[in-house]
């Protein structure tokens, strides 16, 4: 089986993906990433229903995507990179999202982990690191385990052999690692800190198993990493924990939160274009109204005015959000990480719920032949359902109220 072909429905071990091509373009600015995402998403966007329904990972779709330069935008300036602002990174990502919502998350960890090279490698393993980005090698992510008490409690531990480090493990969940060329895993030392191994995809004893079966964002293909004594010089294991220590925090955990808001926010765009299309091209009036379009039914005006207004209420949560990322980043410290972290959480509640309700009224506002299965339009709410469960909404109410009402700030971790 190649990467071209059908994936989520065996276990078979696939193959590393080739090495990027030479002559990847740098990004010098956050306009030329604006222009170039766009450019992406309008030659990625057909086919995206097709390739869900067929199991087919979007192996050609992702290499636009990453050769096109858009994987290293925030790379920093003195490594090279056009750093572009985290607004502009989330305006990137819903382009790409709204286009193709798996491709756009098989980005997330690539991106999660330049944040934590920015804030806890050394400068050494920066330059090595950053300069690969920047030629189009990607990352991908190997984390979750199952069997835990609960997502933070790893069994995985980094085992000191000389110069490197040693990995033995199984890791669920692994959005990226099938087409990565640098897979990050996670890994606890003998404190219980938290480090990112980045292993080469080719490396002995990591296999990528393809073994994805949710019925949503079948696209990321993320499957199981097996580690089997693989071995990682000490040279590419980065202190990630260092990022959460409650008296120098870093941003990279609302940074994590907000690339996933802005795929909803994305695939919810998506939804909403889908029924104002569709509405005009294929839905009724109902017979009450009097109306000789679906368009002129009062009640589908109204609905799509309440769809259209909550996401764009998402939407300036995120450049709110995006601009106090940018705050914190360059000035690190608990306040300004909190104020990210709190702004990011709200985004993200909008654009979750924006996502669920807008892929879910679409059936309602077209009618029953949006059924069809050969339209295959509940990709579009499958692929909701399945991002938006990754860490709980219901836990951003929590912390936002407890922000204000009691200034407590929120946790320290990955999903705060």
């Amino acid at each position: 089986m190649t990467l071209t072909e059908f994936v989520g429905t065996g276990e078979t071990d696939v193959a590393p993906f080739p090495l990027p091509p030479a002559g990847v373009p740098v990004i010098a600015n956050d306009a030329e990433a604006l222009r170039i995402a766009a450019e992406v998403a309008r030659q990625i966007a057909p086919g995206a229903a097709q390739r869900d329904q067929d199991n087919r990972f979007p192996a050609g779709e992702l290499d636009i995507f990453s050769n096109s330069g858009l994987w290293g935008i925030t790379v920093p300036r003195n490594y090279g990179g056009a750093e572009v602002s985290y607004r502009t990174l989330g305006h990137v990502i819903r382009l790409i999202a709204k286009a193709d919502s798996a491709v756009a998350q098989l980005s997330q960890n690539h991106f999660a982990t330049i944040a934590c090279l920015v804030s806890c490698a050394s400068p050494e393993q920066a330059r090595d690191l950053f300069a690969l980005v920047l030629k189009g090698y990607r990352f991908g992510n190997a984390f979750s385990e199952r069997g835990i008490k609960n997502v933070g409690a790893l069994k995985t531990r980094l085992q000191i052999t000389g110069d490197t480090m040693t990995l033995n493990g199984v890791k669920h969940y692994c959005t990226g690692a099938l087409s990565a060329h640098l897979v990050q895993i996670v890994a606890l030392d003998e404190d219980g800190h938290s480090h990112l191994a980045i292993a080469e995809r080719n490396a002995p004893g990591l296999n990528v198993i393809n073994d994805w079966s949710a019925f949503g964002q079948k696209g990321t293909a993320s499957g199981t990493v097996q580690l089997t004594d693989v071995q990682v010089p000490r040279s590419r294991v980065i202190p990630v924990w260092k990022a959460y220590r409650p008296d120098a925090p870093f941003a990279d955990s609302a940074i994590s939160q907000f690339i996933q808001a802005a795929i909803d926010a994305g695939l919810a765009d998506a939804a909403i274009d889908t029924a104002i299309e569709l509405i005009h091209t294929r839905a009724r009036p109902w017979i009450d109204s009097g109306q000789d379009r679906a368009s002129d039914d009062p009640y589908t005006i109204q609905a799509i005015g309440a769809l259209k207004i909550r996401l764009n209420a998402g939407l300036a949560l995120l450049d709110r959000a995006g601009d106090a990322i940018d705050h914190a980043v360059s000035t690190p410290g608990a306040q300004s990480v909190a104020t990210a972290q709190i702004e990011t959480a709200q985004a993200k509640v909008l654009t979750t719920e924006s996502v669920i309700e807008a892929t879910n009224r679409l059936f309602e506002l077209v009618g029953t032949s949006a059924t069809d299965r050969k339209l295959n339009l509940d990709y579009l709410w499958r692929n909701a359902r399945t991002h938006t469960l990754h860490d709980p909404v219901r836990w951003k109410y929590t912390i936002v109220g407890n922000y204000y009402l009691n200034q407590t700030f929120p946790p320290l971790h990955a999903w705060s």
